[in-house]
């Protein structure tokens, strides 16, 4: 009698070890399938636009302002995805190519609607804190409009902080 049970455990160990086999096998196929979907992800380039202290080292042009390329998953709002770029700042490679931001870190969007050619995005209080004159200022709003400005459709960017709209990165 003992035999038997033993012989019966043993083979129901030896089937379930094989049924969880392929379980973990087809969850691992799933796995692997979905890994791939997410890197053949389609990838669409922007740009995001910053100041340089190589091309302009004296920064006498405030509002001028260089596009650098970043890939980014395409999506239907490829506009924020550019503003959240340009909140992140250069990268270091770009740093070491003299590209840097006048924006300050913590800067978060709270909204951005576009409607009709105009985009109005609201942006937290950070984006004013112990901002500055008027190069600075200048420099802030040269990098938001123009990086919302490279797509076809933005004509006109309204910035505000909070809700408000009067007076926002004024010198």
């Amino acid at each position: 009698m003992k035999k038997v049970i033993l012989t019966t455990l043993f083979f129901v160990a030896v089937i379930t070890v094989f049924y969880f086999s392929l379980g973990f096998f087809h969850l691992e196929k799933e796995m692997s399938k979905k890994s791939h979907l997410q890197n053949t992800k389609e990838m669409v380039t922007i740009k995001v636009y910053f100041s340089n202290s190589k091309k302009d080292p004296q920064t006498l042009e405030c509002d001028k302002v260089y596009p650098v390329e970043r890939k980014v998953p395409k999506t239907q709002t490829l506009a924020r995805m550019a503003l959240e770029e340009l909140l992140k700042g250069p990268t270091q490679r770009e740093k070491e190519r003299g590209y840097f931001t006048n924006i300050n870190p913590g800067v978060k969007i709270q909204s951005l609607m576009i409607k009709d050619g105009v985009v109005k995005v609201d942006f937290n209080k950070r984006l004013e804190y112990q901002v500055g004159g008027s190069c600075r200022v200048r420099a802030i709003r040269a990098q938001i409009i123009a990086t919302l400005r490279q797509f076809p459709t933005v004509k006109k960017v309204i910035i505000s902080v909070n809700g408000k709209t009067e007076g926002i990165l004024q010198p």
